[in-house]
């Protein structure tokens, strides 16, 4: 007989018995249900149909001249492209022998002759919606593999599969890669063997071997692993291990070669290194800068007690050239000589403590402390511009954790522009500094004018380099004082006071918080 086909080929069908009477029912039975039927009276038929067409049901007749239905079944269920089929056996014979053989072959059912119309109907369409869903899950599994291909073969990092002895059974191209060898070279290799066969380690302390016998996940970066021609590299792992229904099964390895990433992290440690040796190198300028414009003030305010000494001194020898002097009023004027000179030598510590370069780093400060040392740095700046400053800091303010210098000169210069703006603009209100806590990590220092403030447009670049509002500035003090700040971990800002004049700030991390930028409140 000829295949026949129906309209309808979303699910096919084979028929298969030697018998025309048998073919011509199950064909009638089934032909408007909506199947594609292919139909063969004798074994070798069969096979061809099914090679070609893939049926998802086959309708088998046992008893068959030459090449019975047993037989059929197991060549069927032997092919790679037809073993999927769901085979229906028919036959007369109602014994269980005879069923039992069936399903050993592979037979997924069996339908007694003879037919019954709505047995076979039911029976084709269960074991047809069975097949049509496995094979499209066969189809899904397939292209999540391959997608699962595709993506393993395009991740950079080189991927393991290890059972739990550290065997490798599955290795990506990037580990081929990193290896410098094949991946087949690596299949069935030990995972240890092949990467720390000469560490010092013992087997237990070996990296993933916890993995692979304990189901624990580790991640470890700039380890020495070895390549497949025993030279080194440092390397970056992480292990998963492998479980099935709670049952370890060895590990999935994820490593890559981090050779160039530790050069280029030493290479930016390196220039690091470099800006921050430049930044303290223009701090240092900065303040031999603000020393020379204060030159002629510290001058003045050291001759006094020069001159007070030199005044004294001369009392002194007088008083010792009488026949009987006042030894009490000798002493006393020693005294004065001697307080002088200590105001002096104040005077000079405190100009050679702000000159010199910071050398030991950050230290725990105490605000108010540091605060009051400045106000008495800036008394020259208060005489020359005829102004004053008032220090207000609240209670329990915590010490911070800062340079001492390089605060002092950021304080130092924002008052000295404080003062210089006050004058220009012939207010007799001093400058007010404050200091108070600004969340649970940050103090706040403030410094407070009212004088001319600072013109809309030249707000946004007030800290950029070599901008200035100045006639004769430079426009390097706020963005080295910027610079400065931001080196301890804190900001700087400038706030534009409702009543007129300028309040700039800044932030320093209190001691012992644990930020690495020390942010402002919103």
């Amino acid at each position: 007989m000829t295949e026949t086909v129906s309209e309808n080929s979303e699910v096919t069908v084979l028929l298969v018995d030697d018998n025309p009477q048998n073919l011509k029912v199950l064909y009638e039975t089934l032909k408007d249900k909506g199947y594609r039927l292919l139909i063969a009276n004798e074994g070798e038929k069969a096979l061809d149909l099914a090679h070609r067409h893939h049926p998802e049901v086959i309708l088998l007749d046992i008893m068959m001249p030459e090449m019975d239905g047993y037989e059929v079944c197991e060549r069927l269920k032997a092919d790679p492209q037809t073993a999927d089929c769901a085979v229906v056996f028919l036959s007369a014979l109602d014994d269980l022998q005879a069923k039992v053989k069936g399903f050993s072959l592979g037979g997924a059912d069996y339908i007694s002759k003879p037919f019954q119309s709505q047995e076979v109907i039911a029976r084709v369409k269960t074991h047809a919606q069975v097949i049509r869903l496995e094979r499209e899950l066969q189809a899904r599994n397939r292209e999540l593999q391959g997608d699962q291909a595709r993506i393993l073969n395009s991740i950079s990092e080189g991927i393991y599969g290890l059972d739990e002895n550290g065997i490798i059974e599955f290795a990506n191209p990037a580990a081929g890669m990193i290896m410098g060898c094949p991946v087949e070279d690596l299949i069935g290799k030990s995972f240890f063997d092949l990467h720390f066969s000469t560490a010092s380690d013992s087997e237990d302390n070996l990296p993933v071997m916890a993995t692979c016998r304990q189901g624990v996940a580790e991640n470890q970066r700039d380890i020495r692993m070895l390549r497949a021609d025993g030279s080194g590299f440092p390397a970056e792992y992480r292990s998963t291990p492998k479980l099935d229904d709670e049952e370890l099964h060895g590990a999935v390895v994820v490593f890559r070669d981090i050779t160039t990433e530790l050069e280029n992290e030493q290479a930016l440690e390196d220039a690091r290194a470099m800006v921050q040796e430049q930044r303290d190198q223009l701090a240092h300028t900065s303040r031999l800068s603000t020393m020379g414009e204060m030159a002629a003030g510290f001058a003045h305010e050291v001759n006094q007690p020069l001159t007070a000494i030199t005044n004294y001194a001369r009392v002194a020898k007088r008083m010792m050239g009488k026949e009987q002097p006042d030894l009490g009023l000798l002493q006393e004027t020693l005294d004065k000589v001697e307080a002088q000179s200590h105001r002096a030598s104040e005077i000079i510590r405190r100009i050679r403590r702000f000159m010199k370069k910071p050398a030991t780093g950050k230290e725990i400060l105490s605000v108010p402390g540091l605060l009051e040392d400045t106000r008495q740095f800036a008394e020259v700046d208060m005489r020359n511009n005829e102004g004053g400053i008032e220090v207000q800091v609240e209670d329990s303010l915590p010490d911070v954790l800062a340079d001492p210098i390089q605060v002092q000169q950021v304080a130092l210069n924002l008052i000295r522009n404080a003062l210089e703006a006050t004058r220009s603009a012939g207010a007799a209100t001093p400058v007010e500094v404050s200091a108070r806590r600004c969340g649970d990590h940050c103090v706040r220092v403030q410094v407070r004018d009212h004088g001319i403030g600072v013109a809309e447009e030249a707000e946004e670049k007030l800290f950029h380099p070599f901008h200035t509002t100045k006639d004769e500035g430079m426009g390097i003090g706020l963005a080295t004082c910027r610079s400065l700040i931001q080196a301890q971990g804190g900001e700087i800002g400038y706030e534009r006071p409702e009543d007129g004049g300028a309040c700039f700030w800044f932030t320093l991390p209190v001691s012992g918080a644990e930020v690495e930028v020390c942010a402002p409140e919103e």
